[in-house]
């Protein structure tokens, strides 16, 4: 039987302020970059293929403990209420890549046109195309608990999302950049979800086994488990002050910019979210079930995002930049969409549990 996430799993301190924590380090690291850019050249020393070594390090410290939280046995449950499944899957690798597509080359090239020259909306569009193709996969556990979501659905939600990722993340980024015509070596984009995805989801499924096999899986997530709550968010704000001691005369120079590449990474996670919200409402399936299937597809999985813009287009880059726009805005809408489904949960039929 899948266990339920329990109320630990609650949105904690660090991630309730993400937000703050973003733009503080996008301050430091543009402070670092511009009276002490000592600091962000050594830092370039130490790079392999184009990829910084320290930045590859924090990111693996970002997207590990996730991947320990991951509990693959849950894919046999797949039969059980499959139509919310087919709402998660259709909305996150048919819909969701090519709206953020059309939406971001909408803004960026038209609405946008006067105030952000061709090259750069070319490459803030790749960092957006990036976004639009990593669905979220460990956060949705905390929009999951805060929306009275299904505990043990939503791990078979997240667990064959993370399955699809390995097949489906490298094709899609590489077909919507070519569309584009933005020019990406397909070893490189391997390299990273290798890298970034199938190196840490190993390691975590390998960690994830050991530890419940030796101590229990009750001592797995209550004790094991809470050791590395604040390792994601702290490899990921040092990550951004070393990407923002490297993007600070871009932001000088452009500070509009950050505002103008919100907009439409804001609208893209609404318009998702109601996609596959009144989807599951159509269906008529149940609230625990549906608030779920919203989340996943309208947050992302920005961790893998930042470290493919790394790889495939430096530290320094926009497209990074882009991605780094989607971690600050991902928290405080999240919430906007957590309070959404719980004020409608009335349109949803009464809870049914998922057995299993």
């Amino acid at each position: 039987m899948i266990k339920a996430i329990g109320k630990s799993a609650g949105i904690g301190f660090f991630e309730k302020y993400l937000t703050v924590w973003v733009i503080l380090c996008m301050a430091a690291g543009v402070l670092i970059g511009r009276f002490l850019p000592a600091v962000p050249e050594f830092l370039s020393r130490f790079e392999y293929e184009q990829v910084s070594i320290p930045i590859a390090i924090l990111i693996w410290l970002m997207i590990y403990p996730m991947m320990m939280k991951v509990d693959f046995a849950s894919v046999k449950y797949i039969g059980k209420n499959p139509k919310g499944l087919y709402v998660t899957w259709a909305t996150n690798w048919l819909i969701k890549p090519f709206t953020m597509y059309a939406i971001a080359y909408f803004f960026l090239f038209v609405v946008f046109k006067q105030w952000i020259a061709p090259d750069l909306a070319k490459s803030y569009l790749a960092g957006a195309i990036l976004l639009g193709a990593a669905p979220c996969t460990a956060m949705v556990f905390v929009w999951s608990y805060l929306t009275k979501g299904n505990a043990a659905y939503t791990v078979v939600q997240v667990a064959t999302n993370d399955l699809i990722i390995l097949i489906a993340f490298s094709p899609t980024v590489a077909f919507l950049m070519g569309i584009s015509g933005i020019k990406i070596p397909w070893g490189t984009l391997l390299l990273s979800v290798l890298l970034f995805v199938v190196i840490p989801l190993i390691g975590g499924v390998l960690t994830r086994v050991i530890v419940i096999s030796k101590k229990g899986l009750d001592y797995f997530n209550h004790t094991f488990l809470p050791k590395f709550n604040n390792v994601t968010i702290a490899g990921l704000l040092l990550t951004l002050v070393i990407i923002f001691s490297f993007q600070g005369d871009v932001i000088i120079d452009n500070p509009l910019h950050i505002i103008l590449i919100a907009i439409p990474l804001t609208l893209q996670t609404f318009l998702i979210f109601f996609i596959a919200y009144l989807t599951s409402k159509k269906l008529k399936l149940n609230h625990c079930i549906a608030a779920p299937a919203g989340m996943i597809g309208a947050s992302n999985f920005f961790e893998l995002s930042v470290a493919v813009a790394i790889s495939l287009f430096g530290p320094k880059s926009p497209a990074a930049l882009a991605t780094i726009v989607g971690v600050l805005t991902e928290v405080p809408v999240m919430l906007i969409l957590v309070k959404i489904a719980n004020r409608t949960a009335h349109w949803f039929p009464a809870e049914e549990k998922l057995r299993t």
